[in-house]
Order: C-alpha cells, then structure tokens, then sequence
C-alpha cells in the first residue's frame, strides 16, 4: 500500500510522456465519411460539398481512430498509468469531456498523423460515480510531410473505484465463484454528460424529449451543440418533441456481442416530426421486421434501476 500523496506523485510523474508517438491515420480525408457524417447530423452547409470541399472541423477525433483494431504506436507509459490505476483501485472508466482547436480546414485527400501526450492528472476527486483521477490527453493532428498541424483534441477520462452500490455490484462479480455458471447482468454504458448537453439529459430523467431550438433563426438542432449551425447563434431555447417519429435508416448489430446487449438487435436513426434526428433503439417489434419509414412513437425506458433512455416503438398497427 502506497500512501495518497505517493501515489499522487507517481500519477503526475507521467505528466508530459507520450501516450502515442507519430500515429497514422487509417485513410486519407475522403469525401464519403464527410458525407456519412453529414447526412448522420443533418449538416447541409455546402462547404462540405463539392470539388472544393472541406471537412467538418467537427471530425477531427474521426480520422484520427483506430477502429476495433486499434493503432499502432501507443505508448507504454500510457498503459503504464492505466495500469498504476488500476492498482490503486481504480478500475473503472468514463469519458468526461473533450475540447477540440481548429488551425485550418482539412480537405479530401489529406494524409493524417498524430502525436499524443499525458498532459494532465489531476488530484483524487470524488465524484457521484465515485473517487478517482481525471486523465487528461491532448492529441496534435498533422498533415502532409511537413507536418502542419491543423488542430489539437483533447480528451479526458475519469478513472474511479465506484461509490455506494457500484462498488457492492463490481465485489459481487469479483467475489462470483468460478465455473458457477451465472454472472451478474452487465450494466449499460452511461452516458457522457457535460455542460453542452446537461439540459438534454435532465429532460430524458423527466420524461421529456427536449431539441435546442436557436433564438436568432429558429432552427432545431440535436445532438445539443453549444452553437447554431445554421446562423451561428450562441443563445438557443428549447422546444419538447411529440414523440412522433419514423425509422430514417437502421442497422442490425450482431457482432461484437457487447456486454448488456444481447443481439441480434436493431440500432435506427429517428427522424422526428419536428425533422431532427436521433439514435435509438426500436422495441416492440422483432429485429429483422424494422424498416425504413416504420413509424414509431417515444417511450422511455429505464436499465438497471437508475438509467433513463429515450427508445421508440414500433406503432402496432405497422406491424402486423
């Protein structure tokens, strides 16, 4: 056993060492992940268009990711903290938040590398999930052989041992005889909640599908932005979805089997009456009977004891 401020000192000693080391992107800047992208958050601005087309600056983190695979070039002293981390107790994960600086566009056909440092760890904090350290990595994304850099991404996580119950579910899987041949049921993910889209979430606990709407146009937005899209606005309200809505697009997920899904199942785009999009999943009706324009209407679900989602049924005269 170390004490705390050791182990504070041994965290922060990592303070500045890689955590990735001349990463590649794996495909250049292209014009159909632009327009996936686009079609996915309804973004219709022309600049992503066209034979002089840039990328949304919001795709940055997307070239950069490895995919199952994962990428080449990680860092021993990242696993290492990890590692230190989970020593400590703390075995848990959740992503808090990312920031993203944008140097100039990047347009199809650009080759993509990256550097990525430890840039922080903070003091034991204590959190409604539980205690732990956030780890903080900034990413520098480059093109070219010269390697100008175009943007930089941020991105934290919280490493926590869990609090109250968490903690009394993570020992009772611990302490789960061998070869018994029962589990305890995995938990579903949480879901990453910050100041952009706090008011989102509050409304999910409440029963309420709320979409931002921009003060200065009017336009509807989701996934919940800190800005207009469409004008540019900072000051939005909000408006609360009939709950009416039909299935955009969908996929069937039966690979890889995650914990806490059971597939085969299917994952849909929403499109709401009020012409925004959402991912959800489609209940009431079997996996391989959804299909494009199946009307559907909101329900809200809850998953173990204290996670709300918002999921859509499929309108049983539909699907006779």
């Amino acid at each position: 056993m170390v004490s705390e401020d050791e182990l504070v000192a041994r965290l922060k000693a990592y303070e500045g060492r890689a955590a990735a080391v001349s990463g590649v992107g794996k495909d250049p800047v292209n014009l159909p992940m632009i327009r996936h992208w686009c079609e996915v958050m309804g973004d219709t601005n022309p600049a992503y268009e066209g034979p002089d087309a840039i990328a949304p600056p919001t795709m940055l983190q997307a070239w950069t990711m490895g995919g199952l695979s994962g990428h080449t070039g990680r860092s021993q002293a990242y696993d290492e903290l990890l590692g230190l981390l989970d020593d400590a107790g703390c075995t848990s994960v959740v992503a808090t938040d990312c920031e993203q600086e944008y140097v100039r566009p990047l347009r199809p056909g650009d080759e993509v590398s990256f550097d990525t440092v430890i840039e922080s760890v903070s003091d034991r904090k204590t959190t409604k999930l539980g205690t732990g350290y956030f780890v903080t990595t900034r990413t520098e994304v480059r093109v070219g052989a010269a390697r100008d850099l175009v943007g930089t991404h941020r991105f934290r996580i919280l490493k926590y041992a869990p609090s109250g119950r968490r903690r009394k579910e993570s020992e009772s899987k611990e302490k789960q005889p061998a070869g018994s041949g029962t589990r305890p049921p995995a938990r579903r993910p949480r879901p990453v909640v910050n100041r952009d889209n706090a008011g989102f979430w509050e409304g999910v606990e409440r029963h309420r599908l709320l979409i931002q709407r921009c003060t200065a146009c009017g336009t509807l937005r989701f996934p919940w932005l800190p800005g207009c899209n469409a004008c540019g606005g900072p000051d939005w309200d909000t408006v609360e979805a009939s709950g009416e809505g039909t299935v955009y697009s969908y996929v069937v997920m039966h690979h890889p089997p995650f914990p806490a899904f059971d597939p085969p199942y299917a994952v849909a785009l929403i499109e709401l009456a009020e012409g925004v999009r959402l991912i959800s999943n489609v209940i009431g009706v079997p996996y391989d009977k959804v299909r494009i324009g199946l009307p559907v209407h909101l329900e809200f679900e809850s998953y173990d004891d204290e996670l709300v989602l918002p999921v859509f049924r499929a309108r049983e005269e539909e699907t006779v």
